[in-house]
């Protein structure tokens, strides 16, 4: 994909938060926005290939469904990249990322119960050979990350 579509701006902006609760979401979409639900479907399988977005899914609050965990491991730099490649893998973590400190990649897993959370975090530290520390939810926090886009100069 070369360039965003007014399409592309248009869900890329509008369906951040609110995305339809139907049976049929991208019907919905098309509809509200004005073409067909091959469009928007289209649109959205570009702008996953292309790296704008990494899924479609809800937010859920830590702890609601589910248990979670925060993670944090310190990783030699020329290894971040394959051992973040490791973990991104697993269907239970939601999101990973590098920070600059001595424990300089962190992640979030997800899990439906301490027992499975717990092994999520044994087969990850097996797998890449680093140990994980674990830091409980002691204050919870929501930063809604979402974003308005100029959609006149995007």
């Amino acid at each position: 994909m070369k360039q965003l579509t007014t399409l592309h701006k248009q869900l890329l902006n509008d369906y951040q938060r609110d995305f339809p609760l139907s049976t049929r979401p991208y019907q919905d979409i098309a509809e509200t926005l004005g073409v067909t639900e091959d469009q928007v479907l289209s649109a959205f399988t570009e702008l996953n290939a292309s790296g704008f977005i990494s899924r479609i899914g809800p937010v859920i609050p830590p702890n609601h469904i589910g248990v979670s965990a925060l993670v944090a491991m310190s990783v030699p730099e020329p290894k971040l990249q394959q051992v973040a490649d490791i973990i991104s893998a697993h269907p239970e973590v939601n999101h990973n990322y590098e920070r600059e400190h001595r424990f300089n990649l962190w992640f979030v897993v997800i899990a439906s119960d301490a027992e499975h959370l717990s092994s999520v975090i044994d087969e990850i530290e097996q797998q890449t050979a680093y140990p994980a520390m674990r830091l409980p939810m002691l204050d919870d926090f929501f930063i809604d990350l979402g974003f308005k886009l100029d959609l006149n100069n995007a």
